[in-house]
């Protein structure tokens, strides 16, 4: 409400109820509701009625033939069953984007997605979301018809057929993501959806003081421009430097390319970061399913 609002209420509401206050109306005020002129003999503007909102029309996402939206929440590790009620209740669950507050809703928990408090919930039990920290020396590849140890070798004994995204140098180790999500595994490939990949390089020292703006800026390489989004030097000793590269690209070589391209070419390579997933402690040739957050995270990243 405006200032000249307000006052014509107040002035209105000041001879209201007494004797001789005509109906309302006090010294040269217009009467209420507007219409009226005042003193200087221009037209006042009356309240105007507030404008109503319409409601968000209703959409029924319950499916008979579904699941328990609780149960499912609490199977997939939300919380118990109870707490599950509760946050349904309290209208901080969402079924293919519309708010869910009755617990009789039942879903299908392949075809339908649930946020809880905005961050996505994987339902699916069938779908495999792993970490996996690939040795020096093997290639990304399921099989390989030249021998190498491939990624595919310490999947052997697993009976899911899990696919890896993106791809990691022969000469480089570090994270790779494992999955068979089709679909978050070629959003987080391409290069629109940003996600983030930190790598710890290996490089000749000293690390020139302009060299992180110039990595910033853009330097050319044979197939266009590449800029890291975030540069630091970790360690350095005579002869050697260990720096952070933090970028969204995907093309081939593209940190070592870049790295040669302004004369400190890369020794060795480790990726530590994919989105929110970080490598830790995980041990070369070992892996580790991702958790519930993580892979909300990753969601987020890739705008599912």
């Amino acid at each position: 409400m405006s200032a000249n609002q307000r006052s014509g209420r107040q002035g209105g509401r000041g001879g209201a109820g007494r004797p001789g206050g005509h109906g309302g109306r006090g010294r040269g005020q217009a009467p209420r509701g507007g219409g009226g002129r005042s003193s200087g003999g221009k037209p006042t503007r009356g309240r105007q009625p507030a404008p109503q909102r319409r409601p968000e029309p209703e959409v029924d996402v319950h499916n008979p033939d579904g699941v328990r939206l609780q149960k499912l929440l609490a199977g997939a590790g939300v919380g118990s069953r109870r707490k599950c009620e509760e946050l349904i209740s309290q209208g901080r669950v969402e079924v293919d984007g519309h708010r869910v507050t009755e617990l009789g809703v039942r879903i299908d928990p392949i075809s339908q997605s649930v946020h809880v408090d905005g961050e996505r919930i994987q339902l699916d039990t069938s779908r495999v979301y792993l970490a996996f920290n690939k040795p020096l020396g093997v290639v990304s590849t399921m099989s390989d018809d030249l021998g190498r140890q491939s990624v595919g070798d310490f999947l052997e004994q697993r009976k899911d057929r899990l696919f890896h995204v993106g791809r990691l140098d022969a000469d480089t180790e570090g994270l790779l993501l494992l999955t068979n999500d089709g679909e978050l595994a070629n959003r987080l490939q391409h290069p629109s959806y940003g996600v983030h990949k930190t790598y710890v390089a290996m490089i000749r020292g000293p690390v020139p003081r302009d060299l992180g703006r110039r990595l910033r800026d853009g330097v050319e390489l044979e197939d266009g421009v590449v800029k890291v989004d975030s540069f630091k030097v970790v360690d350095s000793k005579p002869g050697w430097a260990m720096v952070e590269v933090v970028l969204h690209e995907g093309r081939k070589h593209v940190v070592r390319r870049m790295l040669d391209a302004v004369d400190r070419p890369v020794e060795s390579l480790v990726r530590t970061d994919v989105g929110p997933v970080r490598l830790g402690d995980l041990r070369p040739g070992r892996m580790r399913p991702l958790t519930r957050q993580e892979i909300a995270g990753l969601y987020q990243a890739a705008g599912l």
